[in-house]
């Protein structure tokens, strides 16, 4: 099975590439689109510069993935430690918080003390 070469409204990730920020915004969603639009704060720029040459770290969760960023590694914090994503070429107009979760998954252990009848009898491991 041949698998088909990467677009994104009708470009290759190539002709992204060569687009400019106003002209990649034109073709995001409105939100992103807006985002792109009202420019970028200063520690956005630095952190589109780390992540052309290495591993980048950054807590602005909101950063929209760019063109330049795919195949990149990015380290990005969610609250307590960061979390590591290759980015790929799906993920592109996405936010970059969209990827490492802010908050874990709970797992219950058996009933405890002052539990009810019917849970009693669940065997305890």
């Amino acid at each position: 099975m041949v698998k088909k070469e990467f677009t994104y409204t009708g470009l290759t990730l190539d002709e992204l590439k060569n687009l400019s920020l106003n002209e990649l915004s034109e073709r995001l969603p409105a939100r992103q689109r807006r985002s792109l639009k009202r420019g970028l704060c200063p520690g956005k720029k630095k952190f589109l510069k780390k992540t052309e040459n290495k591993v980048a770290k950054t807590h602005h969760r909101e950063m929209i993935v760019t063109p330049s960023m795919v195949g990149k590694v990015i380290r990005i914090h969610n609250g307590k430690e960061f979390g590591t994503i290759t980015v790929l070429e799906e993920m592109i107009g996405h936010r970059v918080g969209e990827f490492v979760f802010t908050r874990k998954r709970t797992a219950h252990s058996s009933p405890g003390v002052g539990a009810s009848k019917s849970s009693s009898k669940v065997s305890v491991k």
